[in-house]
C-alpha cells in the first residue's frame, strides 16, 4: 500500500438542482518521501482534495488513508490530533501573526506539537538567520513564506501540503520557494504534495497528479525528476 491512498473520493455540496460535486470519484496514490504536484484549474478540486487529506474537510464518501490510517473514519477530535501532529499547511498567503517576530510565529506552531524541531535551527535551515526577529511587515512576501514553511517544518510533520505557495510571489522569489520545497523533500525526507496551476514545473516532482472537474484523469511519474533551478517559465 502507498503512504497515502485516496480512493474514490466524493465531496458534495448541497441537494438537487443546487448540487455541486467538489470530488466526483478522485483516487490517487503518493509514496512516502516524495514531492507531488497536483495541477488543475481554478475548480477542479484539487484544494479540496487537499483539505479532506490535511483533515480540515470531509468526505461525503470514499476513503483515504495516511500511514496506514483512514482519515475518513477520524471523529473531530481525531482530525485535531491529526492535523496538530502529523500535519503541516502553507498557503499562498502567509497567515503569519502580524505581532510576533519570525522566531516567534515558528515558536508558536513548535509548541503544540510533542516532536518538534528547533525553531532557531528550522530559521536558518530556510535561510533566516539574520531576519528571525523581525515582524512579518519587515519582511519580504519571499520572507514572509519563508516563515511559513519553516513553522509548518517545525512541526517536524509527516506530511507537508502545499496550496498554491508562490502564488503570491515573483517569479525569482518563486523559484526559491520550489527549491526549498524541493530540499525539505530530498534532504529532510518529508513527503511533500503542492498545488499549483503551474505545468511547466511538473518535471521538478516524482508525481504529477492532474485534476478536471473533481476527477483524476492522469497520475505520472518523474523517474528522473529536475531540480527547480533547470527549470524556465
Amino acid at each position: 500500500m502507498a503512504y497515502i491512498e485516496f480512493q474514490q473520493v466524493v465531496k458534495q455540496y448541497g441537494e438537487g438542482s443546487s448540487r455541486v460535486m467538489a470530488l466526483d470519484g478522485a483516487s490517487f496514490r503518493i509514496e512516502k518521501g516524495s514531492l507531488s504536484l497536483i495541477l488543475g484549474a481554478s475548480g477542479a478540486g484539487k484544494t479540496t482534495a487537499l483539505n479532506i487529506l490535511g483533515g480540515m474537510d470531509t468526505a461525503t464518501s470514499g476513503k483515504v488513508v495516511v500511514d496506514g490510517r483512514d482519515v475518513t473514519q477520524f471523529g473531530r477530535r481525531e482530525r485535531t490530533a491529526y492535523r496538530r501532529s502529523d500535519i503541516g499547511f502553507v498557503f499562498q498567503f502567509y497567515n503569519l501573526v502580524p505581532n510576533l517576530t519570525a522566531l516567534e510565529n515558528v515558536e508558536l506552531a513548535s509548541q503544540v506539537c510533542r516532536d518538534a524541531l528547533d525553531p532557531v535551527q528550522v530559521l536558518e535551515e530556510v535561510g533566516l538567520k539574520d531576519r528571525m526577529n523581525n515582524f512579518p511587515a519587515q519582511l519580504s512576501g519571499g520572507e514572509q513564506q519563508r516563515v511559513s514553511i519553516a513553522r509548518a517544518i517545525a512541526k517536524n510533520p509527516k506530511l507537508l501540503l502545499c496550496d498554491e505557495p508562490t502564488g503570491a510571489l515573483d517569479y525569482v522569489t518563486g523559484v526559491q520557494i520550489f527549491e526549498l520545497l524541493q530540499k525539505v523533500c530530498r534532504e529532510d525526507g518529508m513527503t511533500v504534495v503542492i498545488i499549483t496551476h503551474n505545468s511547466i514545473i511538473a518535471p521538478m516532482a516524482d508525481r504529477v497528479i492532474r485534476f478536471r472537474s473533481g476527477q483524476v484523469i492522469s497520475q505520472t511519474d518523474n523517474p528522473d525528476s529536475e531540480p527547480v533551478e533547470n527549470l524556465k517559465w
